[in-house]
């Protein structure tokens, strides 16, 4: 079972569009995934609709017993493939900025235990973590119980800064509490590809995190809106701009699956992980052109 924080420290970013994202492309894929709305706004749950539970994602992070996570989690509209640890707004309460006296590992508890027996049918291959857009107790516990975390940021004056924030919370927590933690790639969320001022801000991104900077970009489309306040995934959308999207979520679960670490919490063998390039990329980042588009 690998889990993959999904992360920004500046909100209005779309970080929950790649949460979703990620989930819709391992729904196409087969793979049995949860995605855990850590998030106070909540948006994936809206989104995921899954039915009332008893607990909430804000109860387990107090008490990560499994009689809790069984009352926590819950299926989505999507599909029975696609579960969801569902949020609160009582999440807000727990996001205090230090630590102290605060289990960071509760999170990573939880998920130990979801492996060891899961509480709805068959074991998950892929967590997604949506994180909310601060450095708290919540963001920490994602990244202590994650294997990898992708970093969400828009083509802006502050995207440089952002994205570097969220790089020193990663190698803060692979430090402190999780060696084994990767950072696997900083997606461009809302391209629009022949904006200068959006290339200008993705060499800035480059000159900073050169190869982790990843080669497709994530195209601003109405599709995500229309897909999300439909409950649908993005691959069952159907429209020119949906099918140009979903094409990039299936790049990134790709690159997500084959990365190096396979998962302290992986159902199943470990396979060979594919090298990682250490080449930096330094043309303009081009998005998938779609017939119609």
């Amino acid at each position: 079972m690998h889990t993959v924080a999904v992360l920004s420290l500046k909100g209005g970013v779309g970080k929950t569009t790649v949460a979703l994202g990620i989930a819709s492309a391992a729904l196409r894929r087969g793979t049995r995934t949860l995605v855990a709305d850590l998030d106070p706004q909540g948006n994936a749950t809206a989104s995921l609709d899954p039915p009332y539970t008893e607990s909430t994602l804000a109860d387990v992070l107090e008490t990560p017993h499994r009689a809790v996570l069984q009352r926590a989690i819950a299926p989505s509209v999507w599909s029975d493939d696609v579960d969801v640890l569902v949020g609160s707004e009582e999440l807000e309460e727990l996001n205090d900025p230090g630590t102290q006296g605060r289990r960071l590992d509760n999170l990573s508890r939880a998920l130990d235990e979801l492996y060891r027996a899961p509480t709805r049918g068959t074991p998950y291959d892929l967590v997604v973590l949506d994180c909310p857009p601060s450095l708290g107790r919540l963001t920490r516990s994602a990244l202590v119980a994650a294997d990898s975390a992708i970093l969400v940021t828009e083509p802006t004056m502050y995207a440089v800064a952002g994205a570097e924030r969220a790089l020193e919370a990663i190698e803060g927590i692979r430090a402190e509490h999780n060696p084994d933690l990767k950072a696997i790639g900083v997606l461009v969320n809302r391209l629009r590809v022949r904006s200068h001022e959006h290339q200008f801000r993705i060499a800035e991104l480059r000159e900073s995190f050169g190869h982790l900077v990843m080669p497709t970009a994530i195209p601003d489309r109405l599709a995500v809106q229309q897909a999300q306040g439909a409950c649908s995934p993005i691959h069952e959308w159907a429209s020119p701009g949906a099918q140009e999207i979903a094409l990039t979520f299936n790049m990134v679960l790709a690159k997500i699956l084959r990365s190096n670490r396979a998962g302290r919490h992986r159902v199943h063998g470990e396979g060979e992980a594919e090298p990682e390039s250490t080449a930096e990329s330094t043309g303009p980042i081009q998005r998938i052109p779609v017939p119609g588009d």
